[in-house]
Order: C-alpha cells, then structure tokens, then sequence
C-alpha cells in the first residue's frame, strides 16, 4: 500500500510496448496559463434543464383537470419530474430533437398515471380513476409536454446554427482534418472547428496545426474555443485537455475510425471488447458516434465527501483507544517520533501531507523519498511488522481524510519521486490523480499492494475513476474491511 526502496519493485518493470509515454504531472501553473484574460472568457452555454423542467410542469398541470381532485396534482407532477430527471431528460442532447425524447417521455407519464390510480385506488376506492380519465390524461400531458419540449428544443438548434461553439480537433493530423471538415460541412451540429492540435505539425491541407501550448493558449483566446473534439490518441497532450476542461471546454470522443455501416467490425468489437465505459449514450454528431466525456476533478461530488467525512469521522472516534494503544507502545518499543509524516501526490498533482505511525526510520531524506518498499526487512520491530501486516500503520490517515486531503476510496498516493518516475514509464499513471487518492482502491482488494505491478495498479485505479458509483466505493469499503484479518502486508 505505501512505498519506501530505490530499486525498481519488482512487480513493476517497464511494459514493452509501443505506447507512448504518459507526461508527468504538470506543474501547477499549466492549467492556470490556460485561463482566459478577463472579459475574454465566452458565455458558457447552459444546457436547456431549466425550460424542459418548466415545461414538464406545465404539461402536468395542463392534465390536472382530469384528475377527480385537484390534490392530486402534487403526487403526479413529482412523479414525472423524478422520472425524466433519472433518465437524463434535462440534460439535453447536442442537437437536441423531440422526435427521439418521444418515447421515454411518453413512457415515463404513462408510467406516472398508472402508479397514481394504483395510489388512489388503494387509499379511496370509491374516487378510483377510470380507463377514460387514464387515456385522457395520459393523452393531455403527452401532448403538452412534447410541443413545449419540441419549441426548446426548436430555438436550441436555431442558437446553434447562428452562434456554433468554437473547436479545436485532437488526434492524428490527416484523421483530425478530416473530422474538422465533416462539421464544417454541417453548420447545424453546433460546433466549429477552428484548428488542430496534433503532434505532428505536417498535417496537410485545412484548419492551422496547433503543436506547442503557446499556439493552443493563442487560438482559445483568439476564437473563444469552448470543446474539444478528441479523434484518436492524445499523446502528450493529456495534461493539456485536462487544463482545457478545467477553463470551461467541453471535451467529446468522436469515433472516426469506425463507420456505423461497418457490421462486421462492430459485432466483433461488441463480443470481444466492449467496456463498461461504451455503455456510456452516445450521441450522432454531424454523421459521427460521439460522447460527452467527463472531466473527472469532481467525480463523486458531495455525495462522496459526505460519505468521506461521516465515516472518517466515525471512525476516528471509534478506534481512538486502538491509536493510543499503538502509539503507547511505539512510544516505548521504538523511542520518541510515533507518527511519521511524508509528502505525498493528491489529486491534480498537489502534495499533501501523509501520516502514518513510524515502522521503519530511514537513514536520510533521501532514503525515505525514493527507497520503494521496507514489508519485510528485518532490522524492524515485531510490534513494527504486526502494524503493516495488518495495516494498523494506516489508521492515521483517516485525519487526512476527514480533512480532505484524501478520501476512503481511491488511488494510493505516491511520492513525488515514484510520480515522476511511473508516470514517464507507464501509460495511464498520471491519469490516476483526477480524484483523490484513497486510504484504498480497486486496486488494493485485488491484491495489488506491496511490489505488485504498477501497470496493474494504474489501470485498476483508472477502471475505478471511469466507472464510479457510491455503491462502488462502498463495496471496496466492505471488502477491504473483510480482508483486515488476513495478513497482506503494505
């Protein structure tokens, strides 16, 4: 779980492939050279979510007449707007339709009068609502509904068409160009590619080539880029997009290299590579299969760090006696200095302070900054080795998680040196600090703790940061609590 020998772990050599290397952690001035000077920065385009809810509202209360009560109201135009908010239809889609809303609207206020008549049937059987009040109904709200979804979303694509969003084209330069020149040929998706970002600046005919940060700051502030169009790999250009995302960019995956048309590729694919990452909707922009990705700083929200706090926060409580029984006893096996405090990588690059209780003292700073692992020496303690072996060296950190500086679920933090050095080594390392590291992972109950692969390791971390969920974490939680009593090691 921790990390402290100057050798390569031996878990972890280098992955003999030819993918390109993941750049290292930017300094903490890169995103920041990529905000936009003041009064520079373009109006951010908000999502329709407001007008749609409105309108929904409406459409319930245009229905109401054909309730035999007028309470009833209430009950039926909650159901429906916790319906469509499950299924996202307040977030709306880049070149939004009501013909494709058609069905889950309609399903969705078919489904709101049926549960409403099984509710009053149930408490009032005598006030029970007929077949012909459920068709009405039903037919009223869908009606009213969709003709106001159908104007939102009518003055939407009319905005798009006259005001579309500036874009820059990630990827391979001949595959970029080519992209750029689809939406260019079809105004009505929205976006407007202004130039391409590509390694290789010899890109052929079309949009300007973009290769260096400066170019990229130049053309967001000149053009007021507001998404990113991503149609192959990034290469170096990972930090870069993550700055982008945090200025206000809306970044989209287009699939260029795999047309619709083509079947027998696409069935082969679906049975032999699908993740959980392509059951994310896509949406079809300007002819291209294309998802909205997200940027990850803040995966989990506050329903995360609430859940951080509360049990950190529980816990700090509850085994309080279990750390001043350690730390007594340390004390006296070990000498003074029973905590022991490293810095370590957060999230987006930022160090913070780690604790630990102390099971090892290392010779010098150097020592304890890029020796990698100490589990099993023998100059420790037997009091030190039953700390690590049952991971109770680890209980301090739940103050740096009820402080923030970590959270219960996520990527172990590693030291600055091991950053800097994995992260040149193994694609998909640096990608691990878009959240905060963990106390543990998916990683860690899948036994990849101690001098196991660090590919391993990061890949695990990057699965657990695109599939998120709370019921994740808290199944991790489980797991990791079940596997306290056997012996792992750090």
């Amino acid at each position: 779980m921790t990390a402290e020998r100057t050798v390569a772990p031996p878990g972890s050599q280098p992955p003999e492939h030819g993918l390109p290397p993941v750049s290292v952690i930017p300094p903490r001035g890169t995103a920041d050279g990529l905000r936009r000077p003041a009064g520079r920065r373009p109006a951010a385009r908000h999502a329709p979510g407001l007008p749609l809810l409105a309108v929904d509202a409406a459409a319930a209360l245009t229905a109401a007449p054909a309730l035999p009560h007028p309470l009833l109201t209430a009950p039926l135009l909650l159901a429906v707007l916790c319906l469509n908010a499950r299924a996202a239809l307040y977030r709306s889609a880049a070149v939004p339709a009501v013909l494709n809303e058609l069905p889950a609207v309609c399903a969705r206020i078919t489904v709101s009068w049926c549960a409403l008549a099984a509710l009053v049937a149930a408490l009032s059987p005598a006030h029970a609502l007929s077949v012909r009040t459920l068709l009405t109904g039903c037919a009223l709200q869908a009606v009213a509904s969709c003709a106001g979804r159908g104007m939102v979303h009518w003055r939407r694509r009319r905005a798009l068409v006259r005001h579309p969003a500036a874009a820059l084209v990630v990827g391979p330069a001949a595959t970029a160009q080519r992209v750029a020149a689809a939406f260019l040929r079809h105004p009505g998706c929205g976006l407007r590619p202004v130039g391409v970002l590509a390694d290789d600046p010899a890109g052929g005919e079309g949009l300007p080539v973009l290769s260096t940060d400066e170019e990229v700051h130049r053309a967001v502030i000149q053009n007021g880029v507001r998404a990113v169009l991503i149609v192959g790999p990034v290469g170096e250009h990972g930090p870069l997009l993550r700055a982008l995302a945090e200025s206000g960019c809306a970044l989209w995956e287009v699939k260029a290299d795999a047309p619709a048309y083509d079947r027998a590729r696409s069935a082969a694919y679906g049975e032999a590579g699908r993740t959980v990452c392509d059951r994310v909707p896509r949406e079809r922009i300007a002819g291209f299969s294309c998802r909205r990705l997200e940027a990850g700083r803040n995966r989990g929200g506050p329903a995360k760090r609430a859940l951080d706090a509360l049990v950190s926060g529980t816990l700090l409580l509850l085994v309080s006696p279990v750390l001043l029984a350690c730390a007594l006893v340390l004390r006296v096996s070990d000498g003074p200095g029973v905590v022991f405090r490293q810095e370590r990588v957060g999230r987006d690059g930022r160090p913070f302070t780690l604790l630990k209780f102390r099971t090892h003292r290392p010779s010098d700073a150097h020592e304890a900054a890029t020796r990698w692992s100490v589990a099993g020496e023998r100059d420790m303690s037997r009091f030190c080795r039953f700390l690590r072996r049952s991971s109770l060296d680890e209980l301090p950190q739940l103050w740096n998680v009820f402080r923030g500086d970590m959270s219960l679920v996520g990527p172990r933090p590693e030291r600055p040196y091991f950053v800097a050095v994995f992260s040149e080594t193994y694609p998909g390392y640096a990608a691990r600090h878009r959240v905060r590291t963990g106390i543990t992972g998916l990683a860690q109950i899948h036994g990849l703790r101690g001098d196991t692969s660090i590919e391993d390791r990061a890949r695990f971390d990057n699965a657990y940061i695109d599939d998120w969920s709370l019921w994740q974490d808290v199944c991790i939680l489980l797991r990791t609590a079940a596997t306290l009593v056997r012996p792992t090691g750090s």
